[in-house]
């Protein structure tokens, strides 16, 4: 027992239960024990099976982080993550069981598009856990395990947290059917079924199953990125910015949001650009448009190239959408007739679909209505 952390035998919890409780029967102090194993507070270091024994079994004290009293509800990903974590442990002890090997194939699968997040959050915490002591390592090995063994059990073993009250208040709909990740279908009926006649289910409409077509094409039609692509683009993008944030990198002369001094904006507002803030128009098309003088300079380019329309366009529809509700009207006919109309002094090349969506929106002109065609134009 000395070279084991942390224990204490089932006999000696039975004992202290008896002499602190008042209790006389063996058999109850054994009884409440088992309650309390059940709900995690104490579990035995040599199996999964949380119940307690009236002998010489080592058990150990769950840590405080991790007792039921805290309300814990941890989702898949998080299961996820702690199988994930295990496999890549080379220890004996910490090797997955059969069902938790099965567990771990299911939350692959159903996790397939974020498994690199989970093996990235896994492999972070190995390397944080390999830094603490060994001893303390093993004994919260222990803990973490024992915390699963009470939210994932073994299979046949009795889940204590099955009916808490945050669960019990979300099952006011007896008919509730809830399919988990593991493929198992919970069916989260609180009343019991000897009396009550099961409803009739209602057959899928054709509306129905055009709903779903279309969900199912729209879901098809997504875009989606690889974690690790969506954290190196952000990483980038915060290099590039870098330089321009005024908490990050002192601005000269000073910071006007922690100093009085303005004269950081007055620079910024000025016609005669900093070096700094030319080399802000070469982010993108938008950073340059967005600087009044980057948008001067590139006005000028494009009407030497003679292809200042679509700029000039562009512009003019920015505008309207700054207008007065009650200027809208005659200024989307005139940026109409300027740009789009049949022999427009200014005309721009657009795709048919983008110009009868333009047209159609000009019979009820708004700040929007050429929206269709600005965004041809950018892309």
């Amino acid at each position: 027992m000395s070279k084991i952390p942390s224990v204490v035998t089932g006999s000696d919890i039975v004992q202290w239960l008896m002499k602190n409780l008042s209790i006389e029967d063996p058999a109850e102090a054994l009884h409440i024990g088992g309650l309390i194993a059940a709900q995690g507070y104490i579990f035995p270091i040599s199996d999964h099976v949380l119940t307690l024994k009236d002998d010489g079994t080592f058990y150990r004290f769950q840590a405080p982080y991790f007792w039921p009293s805290n309300c814990w509800e941890p989702e898949n990903t998080d299961y996820a993550i702690y199988l994930c974590k295990r496999t890549m442990q080379n220890k004996t002890r910490l090797e997955l069981a059969d069902y938790e090997a099965e567990n771990l194939a299911r939350l692959q699968r159903a996790f397939a598009r974020k498994w690199e997040f989970i093996f990235m959050q896994a492999e972070a915490q190995v390397k944080i856990d390999r830094k603490k002591d060994k001893t303390e390592r093993k004994i919260l090995d222990s803990q973490e395990r024992a915390f699963w063994d009470v939210h994932r059990p073994v299979p046949g073993c009795v889940n204590t947290t099955e009916m808490d009250i945050r669960k019990c208040r979300r099952m006011k709909n007896p008919q509730r059917v809830k399919k988990s990740v593991y493929g198992v279908t919970e069916d989260t009926q609180t009343q019991s079924p000897v009396h009550t006649h099961p409803q009739p289910c209602r057959k899928d409409t054709k509306e129905d199953v055009e709903k779903e077509i279309l969900f199912l094409n729209t879901q098809l039609d997504r875009h989606c990125m690889k974690m690790s692509k969506v954290a190196e683009t952000l990483m980038s993008y915060t290099e590039q910015y870098l330089e321009y944030d005024p908490f990050v990198c002192t601005p000269e002369p000073s910071n006007p949001w922690i100093s009085d001094d303005c004269t950081f904006w007055e620079l910024e507002a000025s016609k005669d650009p900093s070096q700094q803030r030319v080399r802000k128009w070469g982010f993108s098309l938008d950073e340059a448009l967005k600087d009044p003088v980057g948008r001067d300079q590139f006005l000028k380019f494009l009407e030497s190239e003679f292809s200042s329309e679509n700029l000039r366009f562009w512009l003019a529809v920015q505008d309207l959408k700054r207008r007065p509700l009650q200027d809208v009207p005659v200024r989307a006919q005139e940026i109409w007739q300027e740009f789009l109309a049949e022999g427009a002094p200014s005309s721009i090349n657009l795709d048919s679909h983008s110009y009868e969506r333009t047209s159609q929106n000009l019979k009820d002109p708004g700040r929007y209505s050429f929206e269709d065609a600005q965004a041809s134009l950018h892309t």
